[in-house]
């Protein structure tokens, strides 16, 4: 299973996402845990005119779950919160194999080995849930964002 999951775009993506770190003015933050596999994300985000300026994370998971971050990472900045929520949407459709067509963001193809390992799909889906999360978060701090 492990070489069909963890394939060389996937482990470039995790290892970038590594060097990631948590921001410390974050205008909102948010923990995702998954008690089955132990996986752990925590995303920090700040803030500008409603949409992401800047994304840190701290994943403590696997390959996917860090790779996941990092996409999130290069990804996200630029987005509103309905712009994420949707991105997340069409990649679990994507990943319950109910949705063919371009994904929002290409890279996110790179997890196409993910689909046929139903079990993993928290895996990837982590990141997105802390980031949504997080990005509440900050708007419920201060609205005006």
């Amino acid at each position: 299973m492990s070489d069909a999951l963890y394939q060389a775009e996937i482990l470039r993506l995790a290892k970038e996402g590594r060097g990631n770190q948590r921001l410390d003015d974050a205008d909102g933050s948010a923990r995702a845990d998954n008690p089955l596999c132990g996986d752990r994300v925590t995303v920090d985000l700040k803030m500008s005119d409603g949409k992401v300026s800047e994304v840190g994370h701290r994943v403590q998971g696997c390959a996917l779950c860090e790779a996941s971050a990092a996409l999130i990472r290069l990804n996200a900045p630029g987005r509103s919160l309905s712009e994420l929520e949707t991105v997340r949407q069409h990649f679990l459709e994507y990943l319950a194999g109910t949705r063919e067509d371009a994904l929002d963001w290409p890279e996110l193809e790179s997890f196409a080995p993910v689909r046929d390992f139903k079990s993993r799909h928290d895996c990837v889906r982590l990141p997105f849930d802390a980031t949504l999360n997080a990005l509440k978060d900050a708007l419920e701090k201060k609205p005006a964002f």
